[in-house]
Parts: structure tokens; C-alpha cells; sequence
């Protein structure tokens, strides 16, 4: 019976915010991400899985050099990944932090302004974007976006700093 209630909740809940649905491939998923961090006017919070992506890696850092402040918290896959674009964002001053609590820190979200929340199967990589089929939602709703952000300050205070590539 609580999980129906949770589940007619978030149904209800949902219903009054704004979404939009993006598939990949080449269906505009990178694009949506770039848009709304580029659209970020407060803080970004990001938690990833596979980061590889250059063109959400620079959003991320025009976003930082905006005055954003951004943060990211990556899966330790990512310490060692040849091409992981931890290095970047962390050489800019983005605070890049690896949980390596879980065997996989699977999550794939942006929470940008406390308010959008960037969530679905979609990775932050070139491959998501034109070889798999992924999805991402854009969610406009400040209740949803205050869960998964008390969701993702649980996560950074388990989470260790990055310090650059471990070969």
C-alpha cells in the first residue's frame, strides 16, 4: 500500500512540472544538456557515471566561468577511464569529487538551479549521444529537483575529492 501512495505522490507531483523527453541516438540529448547548463544561472550539480562527452565538458566550464557553481561527483570508473573528462572540468576549478562507496555510482543527473533536474539512461559521452539508445528527461519541478538534490549532498559527503588521473 506505501508504494502505491509513493508512486500516486510522484504521479501527482509530476503532473504540474514541465518535461520534455529526448532519445538517443542523435536525438538531441547533448544538445538538451548544453542547453539548459548554458541556461544555468546559480549552481550545478552534477553526478555521473561514464563522462567523456567535450561538449558538455565545456558547457560545464563556460557555466563555472559564468560565475555558476557547478559541482561534480563521478564513479571511480573514472580515476582510470582513457577517456573521462574528469581531468578537464577538474583543471578548470570545478570541484570533481569520486564516489567510490557503491560498486557502481550508476546515477546520471544535473540539478541546475534547484529547480531543472537532467535524469534518464542517458551518459555524459559522445557514444549515448550517436551509438546507444538512451533517453534523457528534462524536468521542470523545484520539489523534484530539492529531492534529488538532498540525494546528491548525501552521495558528496561519502564521496572523495579527485585528484587526477590514477594509471
Amino acid at each position: 500500500m506505501k508504494s502505491i501512495l509513493i508512486a500516486l505522490f510522484l504521479a501527482v507531483s509530476l503532473q504540474a512540472a514541465d518535461i520534455k523527453v529526448f532519445f538517443s541516438p542523435e536525438g538531441g540529448c547533448t544538445e538538451a544538456v548544453v542547453h539548459n547548463l548554458n541556461c544555468a544561472t546559480n549552481t550545478v550539480l552534477v553526478q555521473a557515471y561514464s563522462f567523456t562527452s567535450a561538449p558538455i565538458a565545456k558547457a560545464l566550464v563556460n557555466a563555472e566561468k559564468r560565475g555558476v557553481k557547478v559541482q561534480v561527483i563521478l564513479d571511480k570508473s573514472q580515476r582510470t577511464e582513457k577517456y573521462s573528462s574528469a581531468d578537464f572540468i577538474q583543471r578548470a576549478g570545478i570541484p570533481t569529487y569520486i564516489d567510490d562507496k557503491h560498486a557502481i555510482a550508476h546515477n546520471k543527473i544535473m540539478i541546475i538551479d534547484g529547480k531543472t533536474v537532467l535524469t534518464g539512461s542517458f551518459n555524459f559521452t559522445k557514444a549515448a549521444e550517436f551509438n546507444n539508445a538512451e533517453n534523457l528527461l528534462v524536468i521542470q519541478d523545484a520539489e523534484l529537483a530539492h529531492q534529488y538534490t538532498t540525494n546528491w549532498q548525501a552521495h558528496l559527503h561519502h564521496s572523495v575529492l579527485y585528484a587526477g588521473k590514477q594509471n
